[in-house]
């Protein structure tokens, strides 16, 4: 025995290395039979596989050029990193982007700007641009809205984001003057800081759930009731990542904060089916709406990705006809991401937002309806030339949800869906959590809207305009083919967006600083 521990005491430490690896190579040969490659180059193999699980982070850091990634590429990333964080995001030397490339946007500007005054709303506050519209006074809703800022956090629940997470944006956007959409997983204590919320819920009815599953309206009218900050509430149909399909929240990830929140039983796996309970078509759909908005006395607005429009076409003639429906409709865009999806959804299932608005806009503008609904876009909309596009096509509002992400330090690893998210964002890992700064991820996401707002109106001002609702699809233009390289938008999807009531941001300054908040009174008059 002395020997033998006289001779393992003798081995360099390069001998255990080598005696590591016979060990794993004897193992790969003989033991090892769930992966071939591990098995035909016993050793070899696990580089290859190591290789492959860093793959991402080695092309986005080393491989790909600035203008190539997606879903967000470098500058994109860059410029929202360095706008949270009231950095220098200016570039110097000319774009590197191809401007002749498929699909670029181009706004055409004035040849004098706008030029704002010394008492004007923008002299004092830079960054100040409210919605042009109120939402809910078409219906005549008891409690109508006007967002005090056009981009806010979209739909995003806390369950799939952490936290901490929710709780850095909640913060940011009672800073940012912004509204926080709670996505379907329910309100939490994470969501009620102060600042507006706009409640969401889809087919699980997450929050508002009854005991079978269903819907209940007793708990949402009491949620509303202890809750004066949820200014709007939002019916889910789809959403852009996998429209016309469900989900399952599996039992294990149902901690008891997360049931009580969702009213759902801990341990045990929730099933979200593709469809509705409340409603099963669009008369139906209509009537539910109606029932909640007098109930709760609030906005009640739809979101979904857009398909097929012969549906839609019949929710546009219930509400001529009948004068009821949605107070605001929120388009998803194909390309939205912050939910999980099977690969055959998220690449080929609904349309990309630019098409999808454009139907679903033109649709609605036929029937009479444009000026009175609040269109919401939302679909990678979260840089100022995009904004700028989708307001000149007929939005009012947009929501983001993986820029707002970015703000708070999310560094587009992709592995959302994995509860390994490395920036604590995306899981419900404790220790991964613990590496947000909540009060300086909250000022991140305030300075990120802030700087877009500003620079917005400086691109708007540059068109000629005071406010973006004033753009028209003749404003922008986007290439299309080496024969007619750039065309207008009106061309281009064959409309003209429908004139928004604006008279001037004095009006809409005094409106949002009256006491802070709007008052109902304000918005009826």
């Amino acid at each position: 025995m002395d020997t033998v521990l006289g001779f393992l005491g003798n081995i360099a430490w390069w001998g255990w290395i080598l005696i590591a690896i016979a060990i794993v190579a004897l193992r790969d040969i003989f033991f090892q039979r769930k992966h071939t490659i591990s098995h035909n180059f016993p050793v070899i193999g696990h580089i290859r596989y190591m290789l492959e699980s860093i793959g991402p982070e080695m092309r986005q850091y080393f491989v790909a050029n600035n203008r190539e990634e997606l879903p967000f590429n470098r500058i994109e990333r860059g410029w929202i990193y360095a706008s949270a964080k009231k950095e220098n995001n200016y570039e110097g030397f000319g774009t590197d982007r191809d401007i002749y490339a498929h699909q670029h946007i181009f706004i055409n500007n004035a040849m004098m700007p706008y030029q704002i005054g010394p008492k004007h709303p923008n002299s004092i506050d830079k960054t100040f641009l409210p919605c042009a519209k109120v939402i809910g006074t078409y219906h005549n809703r008891k409690r109508p809205y006007r967002p005090a800022s056009i981009i806010n956090v979209s739909a995003m629940s806390f369950g799939s984001l952490s936290a901490r997470a929710i709780d850095s944006l909640n913060k940011g956007v009672k800073i940012a003057g912004a509204y926080h959409n709670t996505g379907e997983g329910g309100l939490s204590p994470y969501h009620s800081n102060g600042g507006d919320v706009v409640f969401h819920f889809g087919t699980g009815y997450f929050g508002v759930r009854a005991e079978d599953g269903g819907f209940s309206m007793e708990k949402m009218v009491k949620l509303v009731q202890e809750n004066p900050f949820i200014r709007a509430i939002e019916v889910k149909l789809s959403q852009g990542a996998k429209p016309g399909k469900g989900g399952v929240l599996p039992g294990a990830k149902i901690t008891p904060e997360i049931a009580a929140i969702r009213g759902v039983e801990i341990g045990k796996d929730v099933l979200s089916p593709p469809n509705h309970k409340a409603f099963s078509n669009v008369p139906e759909m209509v009537d539910f709406i109606e029932k909640i908005a007098e109930a709760t006395g609030l906005p009640v607005g739809i979101k979904a990705a857009i398909g097929k429009l012969d549906q839609w076409e019949e929710l546009a003639n219930i509400m001529v006809a009948t004068g009821k429906g949605p107070d605001f409709i929120t388009v998803d865009g194909g390309e939205g991401g912050t939910g999980a999806a099977p690969p055959s959804f998220a690449d080929h299932v609904s349309l990309p937002w630019v098409y999808g608005f454009s139907d679903l806009y033109r649709l609605f503008q036929s029937k009479g309806l444009s000026e009175h609904i609040v269109f919401i876009g939302s679909g990678k909309l979260g840089f100022p030339a995009k904004a700028a596009m989708a307001f000149s096509m007929g939005v009012d509002c947009i929501n983001v949800a993986r820029e707002a992400m970015m703000s708070i330090g999310c560094i587009q690893a992709q592995i959302c869906h994995t509860n390994k998210c490395p920036a604590g964002i995306a899981t419900q890992s404790k220790w991964l959590q613990n590496g947000i700064n909540i009060p300086l991820k909250s000022e991140r996401l305030a300075q990120y809207f802030k700087t877009f707002r500003k620079e917005f109106i400086e691109i708007t001002h540059a068109a000629g305009y005071e406010h973006p609702c004033q753009f028209k699809m003749s404003d922008i233009e986007v290439n299309l083919n080496d024969t007619n390289i750039s065309n207008e938008l009106d061309k281009t999807y064959c409309y003209e967006k429908t004139p928004v009531v604006f008279n001037g941001m004095q009006e809409l300054y005094d409106c949002v600083h009256l006491g802070g908040k709007m008052t109902e009174k304000e918005v009826l008059q």
